[in-house]
């Protein structure tokens, strides 16, 4: 699959800097916001499928080439990053999809900004059931010891290929993610992760600090909720299974819930030509 090359953008968001990706293309814009620790390229395949439409990604702040605050992460800064991304952007109407903490992020400025998205595609975001919400997380969480010196994206690549959950994952994807995924070490030597392991553990950290039902059904945009087969017994390790609630759906005025139980939490990166799929029929609405 030839993928088409972004223009690349750096967008000023209050004090940050974000990076934002672009393909050219028809109206109306599909809108991609990636999953914790990953990065805007990550969708490279799913665009891939997508000719002649305007495409945009971003790296959150955190993430990518974007700016790196130091923690803590409120979740609900990243769908205001969204939303003051659009408006910077003079957006509208495009179509919305984000993966997991992308997903949330995405849902959120849906209901923050109504004419941001036409349609929404959450692709097993991290929205848990309501229940869960108010919990504090105690002690690091096991993300802030991810190995964080490379030696090229070569060897990132050739280290995951073959270990659960990557070998899932389509090859193409599996190369963009760790040749963008990584960044040239400030010393001169190596790589190190584009998204530093402790800001990847404070955003865990924050995940179960603030509910969001209440913006959610405001959201009148069609949703369509794709989640990946269910938490198993080590569930607080499982990063492989969906964290999605069940009845996500059920929350939103018109809300789609579609269960793929052959796929993981990493459903754009196993099969990018499905999601895409998804989005040819919100675009076709």
């Amino acid at each position: 699959m030839i993928t088409r090359k972004p223009l690349e953008r750096r967008v000023a968001v209050g004090p940050l800097h974000l990076m934002v990706y672009e393909w050219p293309g028809a109206e109306p814009a599909v809108f991609f916001t990636h999953a914790n620790s990953f990065h805007a390229r990550c969708w490279d395949q799913v665009v891939a499928h997508l000719p002649g439409q305007r495409c945009l990604a971003v790296d959150l702040r955190g993430h990518g080439q974007s700016d790196k605050p130091a923690p803590p992460y409120r979740w609900r800064t990243f769908a205001e990053d969204l939303v003051a991304l659009g408006e910077a952007l003079a957006l509208q109407g495009a179509v919305g999809v984000g993966h997991s903490v992308g997903g949330h992020a995405t849902a959120l400025a849906a209901a923050l900004h109504p004419a941001l998205f036409t349609a929404l595609l959450l692709v097993d975001p991290v929205i848990f059931p309501a229940h869960v919400y108010g919990q504090v997380l105690e002690g690091e969480h096991f993300a802030a010891r991810r190995r964080n010196e490379w030696p090229s994206p070569e060897a990132m690549f050739e280290r995951f290929r073959h270990r659960p959950p990557f070998n899932r994952w389509k090859t193409e994807v599996l190369h963009d993610y760790c040749q963008y995924g990584l960044l040239p070490a400030p010393d001169g030597t190596g790589y190190i992760l584009a998204c530093p392991p402790p800001i990847e553990a404070a955003i865990y950290a924050g995940a179960t600090t603030e509910a969001i039902y209440a913006e959610l059904a405001t959201i009148q945009a069609p949703t369509v909720i794709l989640r990946g087969y269910p938490h198993a017994l080590n569930a607080a390790t499982d990063l492989s299974a969906s964290p999605t609630a069940p009845d996500l759906a059920s929350h939103f005025a018109h809300g789609r819930d579609v269960p793929l139980l052959n796929h993981s939490h990493f459903i754009p990166m196993e099969t990018p030509t499905l999601v895409a799929g998804y989005i040819r029929d919100l675009l076709a609405m």
